[in-house]
């Protein structure tokens, strides 16, 4: 974590953990967020991202790389995901 990023609460830390999935396919996408996007992220963000990393792994690879359609209250953050990741 970079020096200009605020000390992660213990939730926080929990959730950056759980986003490790060792699934490139899923860590190409989590990876980035948690780096630069997750600790400055609102306090609503924050929360439906630990959501968000609580589901299956494939069910995860079915709406990150299948398009396949999600939850509504994913659809946001995963498009912003993948927004972030086609701008690198």
């Amino acid at each position: 974590m970079s020096d200009t990023q605020p000390e992660p609460t213990l939730e926080q830390r929990k959730v950056i953990y759980r986003a490790r999935r060792g699934l490139k396919e899923l860590d190409y996408y989590f990876d980035p967020y948690v780096r630069t996007h997750y600790l400055q992220a609102e306090a609503s963000e924050q929360q439906v991202f630990a959501e968000l990393v609580k589901e299956e792994d494939p069910d995860l690879l079915d709406w990150f790389l299948h398009n396949h359609p999600t939850k509504p209250e994913f659809a946001e953050l995963i498009a912003k995901l993948k927004r972030l990741q086609s701008a690198h």
